[in-house]
């Protein structure tokens, strides 16, 4: 195969990883809180795609530009998602922060099952066609035999997310009480941090996040169905562990690693086998180091 497939297949990998990456970014930054594998996640970001196609249904029809329609779909999405995420951590989450660490991990397996099965009842099982939302524009001779002006864009928002989100952590009020959180809930209280606030806040920034994955994806597909969110939220929790849980440079760079797999293992042997290639690479991550590419061993004293 000549050079020409693989830098399609490069591009492709890219596309990929970064949507793995919006969506791990919220499971990292969650267990890098408190601890805790938000498995209600997938649903949140099969939520965003929903209200995405509702909303640019609504829109379409009363003939707005693809531009103006794309800005407002995502903010109506990752608004409506950064609410549930507020409401699941509240209801489902913060009550058990105090309950054996089994309690919180099956009410947060019962949350996605309910998330799931409430969009089921209230949607439909069946595969819907998602608008096109992203803009569409010309590109370069060269580029546009190796990808597409979407893949682009798909691009460009993920690095303008991850900058924000580094901005955001690094810099911002906010961003150094996350951080105290993270490393002494207890030590954060005493020195006057709201930690639920932190907690609801880093659940509301990773809802949005998915929702934005979700809209990008399912506009780049042209489909949607309640199912979308179980296997997004599996392959961007294996993203996660294989850059390390709970590191968000990890995240992205186990997004990336996963999607360029899936990608060439498509391409080179089949797509029926991008899953095994994937699966295969995080258990040998796991293997020969358990905390993930970029996590750090931690050492508990009893």
């Amino acid at each position: 195969m000549d050079a020409h497939y693989l830098i399609e297949l490069f591009f492709s990998g890219l596309t990929r990883g970064s949507i793995y990456a919006l969506i791990a970014l919220g499971y990292t930054m969650v267990y890098g809180i408190i601890g805790l594998i938000n498995f209600a996640h997938g649903e949140i970001y099969m939520i965003g795609a929903f209200t995405a196609f509702i909303v640019a249904s609504v829109l379409s029809i009363y003939g707005f530009s693809t531009v103006t329609v794309f800005i407002l779909t995502v903010l109506a999405a990752t608004v409506w998602a950064g609410a549930y995420g507020f409401t699941v951590e509240r209801l489902a989450y913060r009550p058990l922060r105090t309950a054996p660490r089994l309690s919180p991990l099956i009410s947060a397996i019962g949350m996605s099952i309910f998330l799931q099965n409430y969009v089921l009842l209230a949607q439909t099982p069946d595969f819907l066609a998602f608008p096109e939302l992203i803009p569409v524009f010309e590109l370069p001779e060269a580029l546009a035999a190796v990808t597409g002006s979407t893949d682009l864009v798909i691009l460009a928002i993920t690095a303008a997310v991850m900058v924000a989100l580094t901005w955001l952590i690094r810099f911002t009020m906010l961003g150094r009480a996350m951080r105290a959180t993270a490393q002494d809930q207890t030590m954060a209280l005493l020195l006057g941090i709201d930690i639920n606030r932190v907690i609801s806040a880093t659940f509301v920034i990773g809802s949005a996040l998915a929702a934005l994955g979700g809209l990008l994806i399912a506009s780049h597909v042209g489909q949607i169905n309640i199912s979308i969110g179980f296997i997004a939220g599996i392959k961007a929790f294996t993203a996660a562990v294989l850059g390390g849980i709970g590191s968000i440079p990890g995240a992205v760079l186990g997004s990336f690693i996963l999607g360029l797999t899936e990608a060439f293992a498509a391409g080179y042997v089949s797509s029926d086998y991008e899953d095994v290639f994937a699966f295969s690479l995080l258990v040998l991550i796991l293997i020969f180091r358990p905390a993930g590419i970029l996590g750090k061993s931690t050492i508990e004293k009893v």
